[in-house]
C-alpha cells in the first residue's frame, strides 16, 4: 500500500513588514486578502484540494490554536481529520518539521510522507501546485528530501535560490547548492542564467528519511527535539484529541534554527521541483498592492478611497474613507488603531517601525483594537485615566474563564443576546437592556447560553486597568 501523504501548515511568520494589519497577536497568516480569505485559510484549502488526503496538520503557536481553528471552520468542513502540534514559543522550521515528522512517525510509520507547507504564501495556479506535488511525492518515495524551487519572474533580492542541473518544469532533479539571498547583480545573473530558483520553503520528504538526516547532520538538535517531544506525550493535556502541546520548558532548550540550515544544505541528498505556480510571500506591502486592480495612474485602491492627482499610490481602508491629493509613490493603510504612510521604495524598512514601536512599550505593535480570544473578541472603545469601554463579543455556546481583578470594577450592559453571569456566589440570566454590576475582586464568568453572539458593553473603572489584571481560577481553554 502506498504511504500516506500529510500536508502540514507550519503557520507562525509575524509579518512585520505587513504592520499595521499584522500584529503580534494578529501576525501575517491571519491577514484578509480583497477576496476575504486569509492567507492560512487559502493554504488549507490548497492542502484539501490534493487527492486522497484525509489529515491536514498546523504545526503553530499555543496562542493562534483557537483562532485558526475557527479560520478553517469559515472555509470548510468535512470529516477531513485536523492535528496540531502548539508551540510555546517559535524557534524556527527546523524543530516544528521535526516534531510533525516525529509525531506522524508514531502515529503511522517511518515512510508518511510529510508536504509542509507554509501558512502565508500564496499559490496562483492550482493545477501547476498539484503537479509539482505529485513530482515531489514520487522523489520523497525513492529516500530524497525534495524542495520546489520557483521560476524568478525578476532579481529579487529578498530571497534564497537553488541551483539546478536542469530547468525543466515539474521534475525532481538534483539541487547543486543553496544560495543565501544574493545582491541585486547576482540576483539578476541568476534570473537570466535560468538554471536558479527561488528557495519556496516548502518541503516533501518520509517522515524517517527526514528525522535520519536530522540526527546525521545536526545531532544535538535531533536530540533536543527528541527529548522534548518524549516530555510533551508524558505531560501534554491536550485541548482535543489530536492535539500535542509541547512542554514549554524543555522546548526552550531546543536551539532557533531553519531547516535549510539544519538538513538542506549540509546533505546530498537534495533534490529540487521546478515549478511555476504563482508563488509568492507576500512579504511586503507591494506584494499586497498587486492583488488588487490598477486605474489608469497606477493606483491601487482596497477600501474607500477619494485620489486627485495621485499617481503609482497604493491605499488600503477598512473603514474610513481616505483622500489623497498630489502624492505618488506612496504605501498608504489605514487601521482603526494606526495608520502607515510610506514612500514605495521604502517597504522593506517598516519591520524598523515595529521594532522601535515595540521597544517603547506601545501597544499596536501586538493588538489591534479588536483583540480575539478564543471564546470571541473585545474592542476596546475608549479609555481614559481611571476607565476604559469595551464592546464585548461571545461566540455561542461559549464562556470566558472564572476570573477575578484586584484593581478593577467593571459594569456589564447586554445589548443583544442573553448572558448567563457567575458574580461573586450568585448565579444568574442578563437580558438584553439589563446590566450587572462586578466589583473588584469578586470571582466572575461570563457565558452565552444561546445561539446567536451576545454582546454586551464593558465599562471598567479603577486605578489599574491593564490586561494583566487577571487571576483566572478555571478555564475550559487551559490557559491557567
Amino acid at each position: 500500500m502506498e504511504p500516506l501523504l500529510i500536508p502540514v501548515i507550519l503557520s507562525g511568520g509575524a509579518g512585520t513588514r505587513l504592520w499595521p494589519v499584522s500584529r503580534e497577536a494578529n501576525p501575517k497568516p491571519f491577514i484578509r486578502l480583497p477576496d476575504g480569505k486569509s492567507l492560512i485559510q487559502k493554504a488549507f484549502l490548497r492542502a484539501a484540494s490534493l487527492p486522497e488526503i484525509t489529515e491536514i496538520m498546523t504545526v503553530t503557536n499555543r496562542e493562534y490554536y483557537f483562532r485558526t481553528k475557527d479560520e478553517y471552520g469559515e472555509v470548510f468542513s468535512s470529516n477531513l481529520t485536523q492535528s496540531y502540534i502548539l508551540e510555546p514559543e517559535g524557534r524556527n522550521t527546523a524543530p516544528a518539521i521535526a516534531m510533525a515528522a516525529l509525531s506522524l512517525q508514531e502515529r503511522y510509520e517511518r515512510e508518511v510522507v510529510l508536504l509542509v507547507m507554509p501558512a502565508d504564501h500564496l499559490v496562483a495556479d492550482e493545477e501547476a501546485f498539484l503537479q509539482a506535488v505529485k513530482a515531489g511525492c514520487q522523489s520523497a518515495l525513492l529516500g530524497n528530501l525534495v524542495t520546489f524551487g520557483v521560476c524568478p519572474d525578476a532579481p529579487e533580492t529578498g530571497y534564497g535560490y537553488i541551483e539546478t542541473v536542469s530547468t525543466e518544469l515539474n521534475k525532481a532533479v538534483k539541487a547543486e547548492r543553496f544560495i543565501e539571498k544574493p545582491d541585486f547583480e547576482t540576483a539578476k545573473a541568476f534570473v537570466e542564467g535560468g538554471r536558479h530558483f527561488w528557495n519556496s520553503g516548502m518541503f516533501c520528504f518520509q517522515a524517517g528519511v527526514f528525522l535520519d538526516k536530522l540526527a546525521e547532520c545536526t545531532p544535538e538538535l535531533f536530540h533536543q527535539v527528541s527529548a522534548c517531544f518524549d516530555a510533551s506525550l508524558t505531560a501534554s493535556r491536550a485541548i482535543n484529541p489530536g492535539t500535542l502541546e509541547l512542554d514549554r520548558v524543555s522546548f526552550s532548550q531546543v536551539p532557533a534554527i531553519s531547516v535549510d540550515y539544519a538538513v538542506m544544505e549540509k546533505t546530498q541528498a537534495i533534490e529540487v521541483v521546478p515549478c511555476d505556480i504563482g508563488w509568492s510571500d507576500v512579504g511586503s506591502w507591494d506584494a499586497i498592492s498587486v492583488l488588487t486592480e490598477t486605474d489608469e495612474h497606477g493606483n491601487r485602491v482596497c477600501g474607500d478611497a477619494m485620489l486627485q492627482d495621485v499617481e503609482n499610490t497604493y491605499i488600503q481602508s477598512d473603514k474610513r474613507l481616505v483622500a489623497a491629493l498630489g502624492v505618488k509613490d506612496l504605501i498608504i493603510v489605514d487601521t482603526d488603531d494606526a495608520v502607515l504612510i510610506a514612500d514605495r521604495t521604502r517597504v522593506q524598512d517598516v519591520r524598523t517601525i515595529v521594532q522601535r514601536l515595540k521597544s517603547k512599550g506601545h501597544e499596536s505593535h501586538r493588538h489591534h483594537r479588536t483583540v480575539h480570544r478564543p471564546w470571541g473578541t473585545f474592542t476596546v472603545l475608549e479609555e481614559g485615566s481611571g476607565f476604559k469601554i469595551k464592546r464585548i463579543v461571545v461566540k455561542p455556546q461559549q464562556r470566558l474563564s472564572l476570573q477575578m481583578h484586584h484593581h478593577r470594577s467593571e459594569h456589564w450592559v447586554v445589548v443583544c443576546g442573553v448572558a448567563k453571569i457567575v458574580n461573586g456566589e450568585k448565579s444568574m440570566l442578563v437580558n438584553t437592556n439589563e446590566s450587572t454590576y462586578i466589583p473588584a475582586g469578586h470571582q466572575h464568568r461570563l457565558e452565552n447560553p444561546g445561539v446567536i453572539d451576545l454582546v454586551l458593553i464593558e465599562v471598567q473603572s479603577g486605578e489599574y486597568l491593564g490586561e494583566d489584571d487577571i487571576v483566572r481560577i478555571e478555564d475550559q481553554y487551559g490557559r491557567l
